[in-house]
């Protein structure tokens, strides 16, 4: 990590407002419907990859859960780590990219929530080894039968947001499935180049697959309004939930990323 990425400067920049934005606003919710989710034992341990300014891995590790939050930037790591002490909980921090990182153990759940990594791509990034290697380590990280629950950016919201002229000027390209333009971290500062992957379920299913995951639900996963309910063709988030497959004997998922 020699050379900042763009997501890397982005939220490092972004990182001391980043609890300002009006989706951090829903934690207690929605640990509480993680929780029902992964059903946990009580002191389970919980990866979560691309955790931010770890207002989830805090909440969790205030329940009693062992969590490990993995991220790039370290000024978000660093709002988490006060986070975590504001709250009086231990919670194991970890720089790292999500598409190349190994852990020692091995977890009962993970999360990667708003798009903790996942389809945030850099310009030569490749839109489906990118994620796939991110699945791939979630899934080499995880026990046997181990739930993973991840919100990505919604396929056919992008999709429908776009128009020919987008695709024509370069903003939208719909063979990757891929947005590009450039955002100010915060007020008053340079614009960063930035380039998003949007999904769509049935490629979600198959990439999960490839990694040893098998998707057990897909849900309408926008910020503020998760649930068990059908995907809303305009909103920002898909939920996905999968499980970890048991390894056959003699090796594990069907493709490893990072290393």
């Amino acid at each position: 990590m020699t050379e900042k990425s763009c997501w890397e400067a982005f939220f490092d920049a972004h990182a001391p407002i980043y609890m300002e934005n009006v989706f951090t606003r829903d934690t207690v919710r929605e640990v509480d419907f993680l929780l029902e989710e992964l059903a946990l034992a009580p002191g389970g341990s919980i990866l979560d990859v691309g955790c931010g300014a770890g207002r989830h891995s805090v909440e969790l590790a205030r329940r009693g859960f062992a969590v490990t939050g993995l991220d790039l930037s370290s000024g978000m790591l660093a709002q988490a780590a006060e986070a975590a002490g504001k709250a009086g909980v231990a919670v194991n921090w970890v720089r790292a990219d999500a598409t190349r990182f190994t852990l020692p153990h091995r977890y009962d759940a993970a999360i990667c929530l708003c798009e903790g990594s996942f389809g945030l791509l850099g310009a030569a990034d490749d839109p489906v080894d990118q994620p796939l290697s991110i699945l791939s380590n979630i899934s080499r990280c995880l026990k046997d039968g181990a739930t993973a629950l991840l919100t990505v950016l919604n396929g056919a919201a992008m999709i429908r947001r776009y128009t020919n002229r987008d695709v024509a000027e370069g903003r939208f390209d719909p063979s990757k499935m891929t947005e590009t333009g450039e955002m100010p971290p915060r007020e008053g500062m340079p614009a960063v180049a930035v380039r998003e992957r949007s999904f769509v379920p049935t490629e979600l299913s198959l990439l999960c697959r490839l990694a040893g995951l098998s998707v057990r639900s897909v849900w309408g996963g926008t910020a503020g309004n998760w649930g068990r309910r059908p995907i809303d063709l305009d909103e920002m988030e898909i939920m996905v939930v999968a499980r970890k497959a048991a390894e056959p004997q003699g090796g594990g998922p069907a493709r490893q990323g990072g290393g």
